[in-house]
C-alpha cells in the first residue's frame, strides 16, 4: 500500500495548458476516481503518476518520495489500460506472469501468484487459450490478473471497461471492487462515465478543463455540488437546472412560488428578485397522488407528461414545465400518460440555487 501526492502540478503539450495547479492527496488503500468528460486532463493527470509523461512544474509523490524523474518501471506501479495490452503471441499464463519473469522472481512464488490471481479472477479454464480466443470481458480480466500478481503499491485504471457493453462492464465493476476489498491497494480509476465513478469510488475527483471541480464521497457530490457542471455531471439522469427568480424567502419558477428559507441562500438577495438557476434531482420528486399528508413538502402544479419511459420498477417522465423541460423518476405507481398533467412534490431542502453568472451553489 501506498499515499500518492498531487502537488501544484502543472502539464502543458506545447503552447497548450491541460493541468493547472492540481493539488491532491491519495491515502493508503484508498480507491479514487478521477471523472469528467473527454479532454479535462483525467488521463493525463494517470499518465504522470505512471511515469508515461513528464511533469511540466510540480511534484508528485509515491509515501513522501517525489517520484518525478523515476521511470515507470521503477515506481511499483501496476496499470491496467483501456485496450488491455495483451501480448497476442502468448497465452493467458504468459501475459499473467510476463512481469515476474521478468523481474526475475521465483517459480515458487510466480506459481502462488498465478493460481490465486486466475482463482479469483475465475480463469482457471483459460490459462492455455491465446487473446484472440477470449471475449473483451476475459480479456480484461487477464489485464487485471497481470495487475494482480505484480504486488504492486498503486493500481492505476485507465478506462479499463470503455470497450465493454452494458452487461460485462456491471459485472466487471464487481470484478474490481471484489479486488480492491481483497488487496487493499491504493487505486487510482480514470473514467468520462459517472456510474463508475459512483459506484466505485471512496472519493471522486471532478475534472474540467484541467482543473479539479471538485472532490468528495460520491454521495457528497450527489447531494452537495458546489457548481452546475459537477451537478449536471453526477447522477444519471442529470439535475434539473431550470431558471428562475429569487425572491427573500422564496423562489418563483414558472410564476409558482415555493418557500426557501433564506438563510440557506449564501448570498444577500434584493426585494425585486433575481435571476437565478434552479436545481432539483429527478430521483427527489414524488407523485402528489402517493404522498402521505404528513409530509412537509413543496410542490410543482400541472406539469405537462410529455414522454414516459418504462424502466422496469421506475418510470422516467420528460416533463415541460411552462417553456421548460424537466425530468423526474417516479415508481410504477404512477399512473400519468403522456399528454397529461401531474403535481410533483419534493423536500425544498434537497433543491439548489445557482448563481447565473458564476454558476456556483448558493445554498451550500
Amino acid at each position: 500500500m501506498a499515499s500518492v501526492r498531487f502537488k501544484n502540478v502543472n502539464k502543458w503539450f506545447g503552447k497548450i495548458k491541460v493541468l493547472h495547479d492540481i493539488n491532491l492527496e491519495i491515502k493508503e488503500s484508498e480507491f479514487v476516481v478521477l471523472v469528467g468528460p473527454s479532454g479535462c486532463g483525467k488521463s493525463t493527470t494517470l499518465r504522470l503518476l505512471a511515469g508515461l509523461d513528464d511533469i511540466t512544474e510540480g511534484d508528485i509523490y509515491i509515501n513522501d518520495k517525489i517520484v518525478n524523474s523515476l521511470e515507470p518501471q521503477h515506481r511499483n506501479i501496476a496499470m491496467v489500460f483501456q485496450n488491455y495490452a495483451l501480448y497476442p503471441h502468448k497465452n493467458v499464463q504468459e501475459n499473467i506472469v510476463f512481469g515476474l519473469k521478468r523481474a526475475k522472481a521465483s517459480k515458487e512464488l510466480i506459481k502462488n501468484r498465478l493460481d490465486k490471481a486466475s482463482t479469483m479472477l475465475q480463469l482457471q479454464d483459460l490459462l492455455d487459450r491465446k487473446p484472440a480466443q477470449l471475449s473483451g470481458g476475459q480479456r480484461q480480466r487477464v489485464a487485471m490478473g497481470r495487475a494482480i500478481v505484480r504486488d504492486a503499491d498503486v493500481f492505476l485504471y485507465d478506462e479499463p471497461l470503455s470497450n465493454l457493453d452494458a452487461k460485462l462492464r456491471s459485472q466487471m465493476r464487481y470484478e474490481i471492487r471484489r479486488i480492491h476489498r481483497e488487496y487493499q491497494t491504493t487505486s487510482v480509476y480514470v473514467t468520462h462515465d459517472q456510474v463508475e465513478a459512483m459506484t466505485l469510488g471512496d472519493r471522486v475527483v471532478v475534472m474540467k478543463n484541467g482543473f479539479i471541480e471538485q472532490e468528495g464521497s460520491p454521495m457528497a457530490l450527489y447531494l452537495k455540488p458546489k457548481n452546475i457542471f459537477v451537478a449536471t455531471f453526477i447522477g444519471a439522469p442529470s439535475m434539473n437546472i431550470l431558471d428562475a427568480t429569487l425572491y427573500p424567502g422564496y423562489i418563483e419558477l414558472e410564476n409558482q412560488r415555493m418557500p426557501l428559507d433564506k438563510d440557506r441562500v449564501k448570498k444577500s438577495i434584493s426585494s425585486d428578485g433575481e435571476k437565478v438557476k434552479f436545481g432539483i434531482r429527478p430521483d427527489f420528486f414524488q407523485d402528489e397522488q402517493h404522498i402521505s399528508g404528513s409530509e412537509s413538502l413543496t410542490t410543482l402544479r400541472n406539469v405537462r407528461v410529455d414522454i414516459v419511459e418504462p424502466l422496469g420498477y421506475d418510470r422516467e417522465l420528460n416533463l415541460k414545465l411552462g417553456d421548460q423541460i424537466l425530468k423526474a423518476r417516479l415508481d410504477l405507481r404512477t399512473e400519468a400518460q403522456e399528454g397529461e398533467t401531474i403535481n410533483l412534490c419534493f423536500d425544498m431542502n434537497r433543491a439548489h440555487v445557482f448563481d447565473i453568472e458564476n454558476e456556483k451553489n448558493l445554498t451550500l
